[in-house]
């Protein structure tokens, strides 16, 4: 219509347009109008242009607006009918859904089980899980061309029923738990699992209390979640259960959570009806005297290497009990400032040395400050956490904005903060 209008009437910049105000309009520049027939209504005055509608515009624009209404109602008449068409197929609809899905489950676990070369695991009426150079699947895939370390697990109900973990915050015994976990869930469910070789009995249940939460809604703290879920363990496990448990106790004071992971230890050793097969992370490092008590407890670590005041995590799982759990490293590894840091070293130090914290003996700790282990400069790590200081600054500056005297000037003060 637009084309067509400019050759009738010889306007050549006559265009049609559409606002949702007006609706659609013949818009003509001023230096044009003359030429506008006395058939076109003046709908409009603008500063360089007048705009125009005709009958045969308002037809058209009618037309126009009812067929989307209109697409509306076919779409959904189709719709309607199809549906009911198909609602007769339903059930055989439904077989070929749950078919399809299926398939796509199991050719999901092939792939991967190809892909990152897994094992078939080995089932057995011994009462044993044997794991060599177990794998957690999604930290192994997250990591890529980063070797994971494997690690190897023996539970049994007649030797190795539970095996207590001890070793530093970071080295890794949370990933071995949970690692345990998906490769015994994974062969039951007819999987090929991240390891080299895997023997097993079928488990009845998997228990877990893993992670720190608190549920507020409900009045709950962190500690009376962490007790319900421990005595969902304690009486619902089995013979044939596997129970993973991480730092139990440690949301109340020292003593009572460590007497609380004594007593878990020692029920789930000499219950007759609740021996599940059980590893425990653990930082009180006093549950390893239960290896001198009860005959089927055994004692692992997480391997560290160190050399000087520099803490490498192994993360292998070796035999035997490790006696620090390197809190105050780790510390520093987060960005914790060094005086705060220093003063920790050395309020350890005392404690360690047999002092009681009375009057006395804080002010004697607190005239050192800090120093009595040679402050180091901070290095921010690539691949520890990223919450320290100077980092979080840096996300919330805005650098395009910033001058070059504000750049120095944020320079200068860190410098002055963090560098001794």
């Amino acid at each position: 219509m637009q084309e067509r209008l400019r050759e009738e009437f010889n306007i050549p910049r006559l265009k049609i347009g559409y606002n949702r105000v007006f609706g659609y309009f013949i818009e003509v520049s001023r230096g044009q109008s003359d030429k506008v027939p006395e058939a076109f209504e003046r709908k409009q005055t603008l500063v360089n242009c007048e705009r125009y509608i005709t009958p045969e515009l308002k037809e058209y624009e009618q037309k126009v607006l009812s067929a989307e209404e209109r697409i509306f109602e076919i779409e959904r008449e189709l719709f309607l009918t199809i549906r009911s068409h198909l609602a007769a197929y339903a059930p055989q609809i439904l077989v070929v859904a749950h078919a399809a899905a299926e398939l796509d489950a199991t050719a999901s676990l092939a792939e991967i089980s190809r892909r990152r070369e897994w094992a078939r695991p080995e089932f057995t009426e011994d009462d044993v899980i044997e794991i060599i150079e177990g794998r957690h699947p999604v930290v192994e895939e997250i990591l890529g061309d980063r070797a994971f370390v494997p690690n190897d697990t023996n539970l049994s109900g007649d030797e190795g029923q539970i095996l207590i973990i001890t070793g530093p915050n970071m080295s890794g015994k949370s990933t071995y738990l949970r690692q345990v976990a998906q490769i015994v869930l994974l062969a039951q469910i007819g999987c090929f699992v991240p390891a080299q070789k895997c023997r097993l009995c079928p488990v009845d249940r998997i228990f877990t209390r893993v992670g720190a939460m608190d549920n507020i809604a409900r009045g709950q703290s962190t500690f009376l979640v962490e007790m319900i879920e421990t005595a969902n363990i304690l009486n619902n496990s089995t013979n044939r259960s596997l129970v993973l448990l991480d730092e139990i106790g440690r949301g109340t004071s020292t003593y009572d959570g460590l007497s609380i992971a004594w007593a878990v230890s020692e029920f789930l050793h000499e219950n007759p009806y609740h021996r599940a097969k059980t590893i425990f992370a653990t930082h009180y490092h006093e549950l390893t005297e239960l290896a001198n008590i009860y005959p089927r407890l055994r004692n692992f670590q997480v391997a560290v290497r160190e050399r000087g005041d520099m803490v490498h995590f192994l993360h292998k799982i070796v035999p035997g009990g490790c006696d620090d759990s390197y809190g105050i490293y780790v510390a520093k590894l987060a960005g914790v400032p060094e005086k705060v840091v220093g003063r920790a070293k050395s309020v350890l130090f005392a404690l360690e040395s047999g002092d009681t914290l009375n009057r006395e003996s804080i002010i004697r700790i607190g005239r050192h400050k800090g120093k009595s282990i040679a402050a180091e400069g901070v290095q921010i790590s690539l691949f520890e956490p990223e919450n320290h200081p100077i980092v979080q600054q840096l996300r919330d500056m805005n650098t395009d904005r910033m001058t070059p005297l504000e750049a120095l000037d944020a320079i200068a003060r860190w410098k002055k903060k963090w560098v001794r």
